[in-house]
């Protein structure tokens, strides 16, 4: 994308995040269900850093952001873990590489902070999201029962991914 500009995403900065959050819930059902407060749901307590990808018009081309993991994987638990998350591309911006340039800043932030990369996505059949990752060096370590549900009160499925940010 020409003239995109990540950056850390500072306070002044969350309501232009909610409005393109905004965007990409109605356009793809992201996120699944809509926060009761989205302001929040952006700067949840574990949050560590956040970024935020700015198209050439100045609008909110995407976001990502890295948080404290509750429960790092038992298999890799001599390493500390981050979790990648809140990671959405407005429409507008899609299939113009803003997802992996956010991805790319995050990987490097956790390289630089001792951090490994764990990340939660919906289990859907032939996701972008999926792809994406997977297209990415994720890999996939297991896929559990979610703690939430669809709107519809669905179960939801999560696969689980880590990516060892020391090969960044």
């Amino acid at each position: 994308m020409q003239h995109l500009i990540v950056r850390t995403r500072s306070a002044a900065d969350l309501d232009r995040c909610v409005d393109a959050l905004r965007v990409v819930h109605h356009a793809a059902a992201y996120p699944l269900n809509w926060p009761a407060d989205p302001h929040q749901w952006l700067t949840p307590p574990r949050l560590l850093q956040a970024w935020i990808a700015d198209g050439p018009d100045g609008a909110i081309a995407g976001h990502v952001a890295v948080q404290r993991t509750l429960n790092a994987p038992a298999s890799q638990a001599p390493a500390r873990h981050a979790e990648l998350s809140r990671l959405y591309v407005t429409p507008a911006a899609r299939r113009r590489s803003v997802a992996s340039a956010l991805v790319r800043d995050a990987r490097s932030w956790a390289a630089e902070h001792g951090y490994d990369l764990t990340l939660n996505v919906t289990d859907e059949h032939r996701s972008a999201a999926v792809a994406f990752y997977e297209a990415s060096g994720w890999q996939h370590s297991h896929t559990t029962d979610a703690d939430w549900t669809t709107p519809d009160g669905r179960p939801v499925k999560l696969r689980h991914y880590i990516l060892d940010s020391r090969d960044a």
